[in-house]
């Protein structure tokens, strides 16, 4: 295991002005907001050479991507534990560093076909070329015999809107066959739902648990890589091997006996051969009023996984709060990656390592760096800060999940969330994008450390990607805990908006959930510095007064917060 020399605070808060003074963008900040920006850099601390060498280490192939339950989990909580203690932070579970989350870990037979019936004629789909699918059953074996397939268009249950997929049919015992994304999205329609931008409705996720409380026996979803936000490789690459779930007893929502997806061309076949096109059932689907279509098809299939029941670890570690210590401030990122996916008979040429290095490791490395900042911070906070990181985020945000429901930190004294997922490593920009902007009263507060920067706050660029549902911080919103998940903006110094959308989109195309996701040397990490200064402000001005920061009028989390909250904190 690889440990990283970590610079006396001298050094780093001096690496920390050079930064600074590297990063100055074409806004000139005001004179308050510069002496503010000057204060944040001597107090952050944050150094890009330890940013880098801890990504280095942790996406390393020693670590063999960062797999749940595998020895590539060992060294990284192992590494993590140890990086901990030598910033002096103590155990953050009791007298542990780690958290025990129980888990299940499913690995499907990828020999398995989907057996179709289409208008009386056999058909066979192949695993991985024409669908995925799996189970979270925890059982060994699934066997699903002519099970009716009904088309119901976006699989949404959703009475406070007035939409409801599943009405006027019965669909227990069969399979629902489901687009991805939210009523509105492939019609550009902004009067449904939020038009372009995903609500939790269009997540995968949510559509097997509603399929589930329907009483289906499988759900298969149709990709579409505008839908989706992901081409058919990234649905391959996350739902190829080793599948990992909560225990049932520590996930009350329903599960399907099988669900899976399907490519887009399978189901433009599968529905012209039931007399139906698909893109007429998109605009069909649509439509106010929508009714579920039985299909003149049948789906059996006998799916055999392994399944072993195992246990992965949140890592966490504790600042204790000088005045008021049972308050807390959380920074959490998520470790964990798809790990190897070498086979006995894969070339040994061929790189299977799914390295993680940008998803997840920068964040990793983001949350040490300003763990680092608070350390060498002069005062030591009023408030605890705790660092959180999780496991199992790529497998259904399920280390987050585990941790919501037995936090360390009491929920009503857990202030805010701030989760650092997947950095931007190309270069500084004039703007940060919040994800999910115009949610919560933190986006004031980090609004006043950009202006410090000379930077703004823009809403993420492709709302229809449903990034707000798909990190950890997300299971900390449900329960009503403020949360904000923000990083490098669009508009790059060197560049401008075209630069950092052509550096997003070849990002998304050629590394996301791929082996090619690795260390570079030369990533410009100056802008990683001016983010992670800017979210360690955020967190310092929270742990050093004494505000509790709500979610906006008329935010969908709000109620939650003020439940939880019963009382003003005093």
């Amino acid at each position: 295991m690889s440990r990283i020399p970590l610079l006396p605070a001298t050094s780093l808060v001096a690496a920390a002005l050079v930064l600074a003074a590297c990063n100055k963008v074409e806004n000139t900040p005001t004179p308050a907001a510069a002496e503010q920006a000057a204060t944040q850099s001597d107090a952050g601390a944050i150094s890009a050479a330890d940013f880098a060498e801890r990504v280095k280490v942790l996406s390393s192939d020693e670590f063999g991507g960062r797999a749940p339950g595998s020895a590539g989990e060992e060294k990284t909580v192992a590494w993590l534990e140890a990086q901990f203690r030598d910033l002096g932070l103590k155990p953050g579970n009791g007298e542990s560093y780690f958290q025990e989350v129980p888990m299940v870990e499913t690995t499907a037979d990828e020999s398995t076909k989907l057996k179709l019936k289409v208008a009386g004629k056999p058909r066979e789909l192949a695993f991985g070329s024409d669908m995925v699918i799996g189970t979270r059953s925890g059982q060994t074996r699934v066997d699903i015999n002519d099970s009716d397939l009904v088309f119901v268009g976006y699989g949404v249950n959703a009475p406070e809107l007035g939409w409801n997929d599943y009405a006027g049919v019965d669909v227990k015992g069969k399979t629902v066959v489901m687009f991805i994304n939210d009523p509105g999205f492939h019609t550009d329609d902004p009067q449904l739902f939020e038009g372009k931008r995903m609500t939790y409705y269009g997540r995968w996720t949510y559509k097997y648990e509603e399929a589930a409380r329907q009483g289906a026996s499988a759900a298969l979803i149709i990709h579409d890589t505008d839908g989706a936000s992901y081409g058919w490789d990234v649905v391959k690459n996350s739902w190829s091997g080793a599948q990992f779930d909560l225990a049932p007893a520590d996930d009350p929502e329903p599960r399907l006996p099988a669900q899976g997806w399907i490519t887009a061309d399978v189901a433009r076949s599968l529905l012209a051969d039931t007399g139906h096109n698909l893109d007429e059932l998109y605009t069909a689907a649509n439509k106010t009023g929508f009714q579920a279509i039985p299909l003149d098809a049948s789906m059996s299939v006998d799916l055999t996984s392994t399944v072993t029941r195992k246990s992965s670890k949140n890592v966490m570690a504790l600042l204790p709060g000088s005045s008021r210590p049972d308050e807390a401030i959380v920074y959490m990122a998520h470790w964990d990656h798809l790990g190897d996916h070498r086979e006995a008979d894969t070339d040994p040429a061929e790189d299977t390592i799914y390295n993680g290095a940008i998803d997840n490791a920068t964040g990793v490395a983001g949350i040490l760096g300003i763990a680092q900042a608070f350390v060498a911070q002069t005062p030591a906070p009023r408030r605890s800060v705790l660092f959180l990181a999780v496991t199992l985020e790529e497998s259904g945000l399920l280390g987050s999940k585990y941790y919501v429901a037995h936090p360390s930190i009491p929920l009503d004294k857990t202030v805010a969330v701030i989760n650092i997922d997947a950095m931007s490593v190309a270069g500084p920009s004039r703007d940060m994008t919040v994800v999910g902007k115009g949610s919560s009263e933190l986006e004031d507060i980090l609004a006043r450390h950009a202006e410090a920067q000379g930077r703004t706050l823009n809403a993420e660029a492709t709302p229809e990607s449903g990034f707000y549902f798909r990190s950890d911080h997300f299971n900390f919103a449900k329960a009503g805990v403020p949360a904000l998940y923000a990083s490098g903006g669009d508009d790059l110094v060197d560049g401008g908006v075209a630069a950092g959308k052509a550096a997003a989109e070849d990002y998304g195309r050629n590394r996301y959930h791929q082996p090619a996701d690795e260390f570079d040397p030369d990533w410009n990490l100056e802008g990683v510095v001016q983010d992670l200064q800017a979210l360690y402000g955020v967190g310092r001005d929270l742990a050093d007064n004494d505000q509790w920061p709500n979610w906006y009028e008329g935010n969908a989390f709000r109620a939650a917060r003020d439940s939880l909250m019963k009382t003003p904190a005093q």
